[in-house]
């Protein structure tokens, strides 16, 4: 039974610039998968990093060999045997999922036996940037979001937290330092997150710098990201991680994520769900795979200056359940 892929690069454009400790961007640079069979049509999306070495060349490469391996009746816990976990098994699974659920006209949580899925309230994410912008951005932002995630990582990282808390003294905050600080800086920083009522912070320390995690009193609950892509990671992060920041484009698509978000919930951890900047075809299977997280982290497309044509619903902070017509 014949199975047709059409894979492609696509460029989005930012609404403004996009900072982090690693560096800045304009625009994202996503990978979208289309599988075709019986006349139905299933779609994926993924975002090469670079920080875990994929480029967009190698995984459209990767995908297409995979591809080869699929025909009509292939499932999506086959990719796990065609690929490792990436932005490019991501994008086949999404894809394939939907394709499924299309040729069987029933929602893909329904196959997966899960609840239908419900609105969300996500994070609204703040750019690195000067502590006065910061502040402004905050500002502007707390009647629509309750939760802020902050992007830190510099000198001025107190200064610029104190100007977020003052523009939004009633938001919940989320800080991600995106690997930036050492664990004497993370320990001095400690007391002043706590005065500031930070809810989580997200990878302190680089990845394989985090062991000093393990010794130092935390003050304020340490969320894995950089750390934690698939159930092969979840041993290495006890101790040292309150929460796990699950992402699709690091297991490698859903399948593989909700057997991690079980795992880690049986850990005793606390679970975030988080997205790459891309469109609502990625946000997607994150909204299925949020359901009950604590934390959610699915505002991508709210950094964009333009979306896919049946994008996700957004009333401020609150996101709606994708149309069939985008994913699902």
């Amino acid at each position: 039974m014949g199975l047709t892929l059409q894979v492609t690069h696509e460029r989005f454009a930012l609404r403004a610039p996009f900072a982090i400790s690693r560096g800045t961007k304009t625009h994202a640079d996503v990978v979208s998968v289309m599988l075709e069979a019986d006349g139905k049509r299933g779609f994926g999306e993924a975002v090469p990093y670079a920080r875990y070495r994929e480029t967009v060349e190698a995984t459209l490469a990767a995908i297409e060999t995979a591809a080869a391996a699929l025909d009509g009746t292939s499932h999506p816990r086959d990719l796990l045997d065609l690929l490792p976990a990436g932005a490019a098994r991501n994008a086949l699974d999404a894809a394939l999922w939907d394709l499924t659920a299309k040729r069987a006209g029933r929602p893909i949580a329904d196959l997966l036996g899960l609840p239908p899925p419900l609105p969300l309230t996500t994070a609204y994410t703040l750019s690195l940037s000067d502590p006065a912008a910061m502040g402004r951005a905050a500002a502007h932002a707390q009647g629509r979001f309750s939760v802020l995630k902050i992007k830190l990582g510099g000198e001025d990282d107190i200064a610029r937290l104190e100007a977020v808390r003052e523009g939004a003294p009633a938001a919940k905050l989320i800080i991600d330092a995106n690997e930036a600080w050492s664990a004497d800086t993370f320990a001095a920083l400690q007391p002043d997150l706590a005065r500031l009522n930070v809810s989580l912070v997200e990878q302190p320390l680089p990845a394989d710098a985090d062991e000093a995690l393990a010794h130092l009193k935390r003050r304020v609950p340490v969320c894995a990201d950089e750390s934690a892509h698939t159930l092969a990671d979840l041993p290495s992060l006890a101790g040292k991680y309150d929460a796990i920041n699950i992402k699709l484009d690091k297991t490698g698509g859903l399948t593989h994520a909700l057997e991690l978000k079980r795992a880690a919930q049986a850990a005793g951890l606390t679970i975030m769900v988080g997205c790459m900047v891309a469109t609502s075809r990625a946000m997607a299977p994150a909204h299925l795979l949020a359901q009950g997280a604590s934390f959610v982290d699915l505002d991508g497309p709210l950094l964009l200056a333009h979306d896919r044509p049946t994008p996700l619903r957004y009333e401020d902070a609150m996101v709606a359940p994708p149309a069939t017509a985008l994913w699902g």
